[in-house]
């Protein structure tokens, strides 16, 4: 079994785990702090050779650990292994000198997502399109400019024009990511709507909210050897 794969194997155990929800709420109540099961089983009004049985899993897990009391032998406490659920979020990227957004037109969501990763992660990054337009698009730079950043309406540019060696390519529309298929391949996809089909501030509001929830997501993912500010 080679490491990616044991990698896998244990988050599935931990997620199977978690999926019952006495053992969710056992986890929850030691999130905080180490108890004993009986304090669990008071706090939790569970039967103690319930939680006896669920303890058993978590541990099997690895997702707990019991220590024994330096003031009673006697009793033994619960406690969360550190870093077991930070396991359970995705792989981490390979790092990556810089991120290179493309859309077709370089004129709405390549450019939402180049500012907003500039804003929110920081690090080297830039925009471009298969097809660019002639500027940016009036609504993008508007809503933009309502969440505090900042589009220049004149820079669009072609990929062929940005894309170097070394970038970590997130095509964030359908068109681009089909159509580039040669040396210049999105490492990523996002199936970001284009809103200027629609047309409307909502349209470009709603994709400037799904790339910026798309952003918060990918952000822990990098490596932390990568350059990102």
């Amino acid at each position: 079994m080679n490491a990616e794969t044991s990698s896998l194997t244990a988050r599935a155990r931990v997620h199977a785990a978690l999926g019952e929800p006495a053992r969710l709420a056992i986890v929850d109540a030691l999130t905080l702090g180490d108890a004993s099961p009986g304090e669990i089983a008071a706090d939790l009004g569970m039967p103690t050779n319930l939680v006896a049985h669920h303890v058993k899993v978590l541990q099997e897990a690895g997702l707990l650990v019991r220590t024994r009391s330096e003031g009673d032998r006697r009793r033994t406490y619960l406690r969360l292994v550190p870093g077991v659920l930070s396991s359970l979020t995705a792989p981490r990227l390979d790092s990556a000198e810089r991120v290179v957004f493309v859309c077709t037109h370089n004129s709405a969501r390549s450019q939402l997502a180049a500012a907003l990763w500039r804003d929110r992660v920081g690090g080297p990054v830039a925009s471009a399109g298969t097809i660019p337009a002639q500027r940016v698009h009036p609504r993008a730079v508007r809503v933009a400019h309502e969440h505090g950043l900042a589009l220049d309406p004149a820079g669009t540019h072609h990929v062929d024009d940005v894309v170097v060696s070394g970038d970590l390519i997130i095509a964030v529309c359908d068109n681009a990511h089909e159509d580039l298929t040669g040396p210049v391949r999105p490492r990523l996809h996002w199936s970001v709507p284009d809103p200027a089909r629609v047309d409307t501030d909502e349209a470009f509001e709603a994709a400037y909210t799904d790339l910026a929830d798309r952003i918060d997501r990918i952000a822990p993912t990098l490596n932390p050897g990568a350059d990102h500010g």
